[in-house]
């Protein structure tokens, strides 16, 4: 896969995002889809009572077929997550897990809003008060402070090449480490500490914050930040990094009107990023028609660019 500029790049693999591409990908656009369907939260689910589909049909299956639907339209996928986003000239540009560079005329964010908790003792307790869920929101409260990033996947190993400039000193703890090869050479040519371990626990002080964390193997780490980013990035990160707007009640769903548009010029949103229900049928409807409307506007993006 060699292009680099798409007419529309399609963020997630669920319902939402697979629908919109193969909508888009029907009107004459090129199409990108960016992630992995084991991450759609269908994936290990079974479905009764989406219309059409007698019996019980296995997510995987359905996610499976779909792609194959929308790759014989033409959309072309790409097993990676999305590290960087930002607009520029009217483009979007996107920086996923090896390096690449992609190019968009229109966005469709498919990601889901999930976001996983570590399940450590003292996490909740101490949420916003030193423990965070995404580094690209709050990594500039801890400029100067040690912190420790935890996670398995991009998301932790990005969060931590981020903090390396703004934190004294950055652990990254993780049994293991499911990253592109690219992500882990920086890794590996970074001051970061990796530890091979689980968060057990987090300490400190009501007033204070948090003071240290506890590690499966019996250490005990002094830190004033834990960054739990666990998987991919998250949609409320790479959402408020291009400034698209957030529900004003909860601050957990991308804002859409019935044409999918979100607040930016050229984005677009489906499924359950947009709030409940959180049914396979409302992501698809909401995908067909993010994905016409992102494909018309990426053709008249062209057309202007023509001219």
């Amino acid at each position: 896969m060699t292009q680099n500029l798409f007419d529309v790049v399609i963020i997630g693999t669920g319902p939402a995002g697979i629908q919109a591409a193969i909508h888009a990908s029907r009107r004459q656009t090129s199409v990108l889809v960016l992630g992995r369907i084991e991450n759609s939260s269908l994936y290990n689910g079974h479905i009764e009572n989406y219309a059409f589909v007698g019996g019980v049909t296995t997510g995987h299956d359905m996610l499976q077929r779909g792609v194959e639907q929308a790759k014989g339209f033409g959309a072309q996928f790409l097993e990676e997550d999305l590290l960087q986003l930002k607009q520029e000239d009217d483009l979007f540009h996107l920086k996923v897990e090896n390096g690449r560079e992609i190019q968009a005329r229109a966005l469709v964010m498919t990601m889901g809003v999930a976001k996983k908790k570590l399940g450590a003792e003292g996490e909740k307790e101490f949420l916003g008060k030193g423990v965070s869920y995404c580094v690209d929101c709050d990594a500039n409260f801890f400029r100067n402070a040690v912190v420790c990033v935890t996670g398995d996947r991009s998301a932790a190993a990005d969060g931590a090449l981020t903090l390396q400039a703004i934190a004294t000193k950055v652990y990254l703890v993780a049994k293991e480490l499911e990253i592109s090869e690219d992500l882990s050479t920086q890794l590996k040519n970074s001051a970061v500490e990796r530890i091979e371990s689980t968060v057990i626990k987090v300490n400190g002080e009501k007033f204070r914050g948090v003071q240290s964390i506890e590690l499966e193997n019996g250490q005990t780490l002094e830190v004033e930040g834990l960054f739990i980013e666990m998987g991919s990035k998250g949609a409320l990160q790479l959402a408020t990094l291009i400034g698209v707007q957030l529900d004003s009640e909860s601050m957990k769903y991308i804002t859409v009107n019935r044409l999918q548009e979100t607040n930016i010029q050229g984005v677009y949103a489906a499924g359950d990023i947009t709030g409940p229900p959180y049914q396979m049928a409302k992501a698809v409807g909401e995908g067909c028609v993010a994905g016409m409307e992102a494909a018309t506007y990426a053709r008249a993006m062209r057309k202007k660019e023509a001219e």
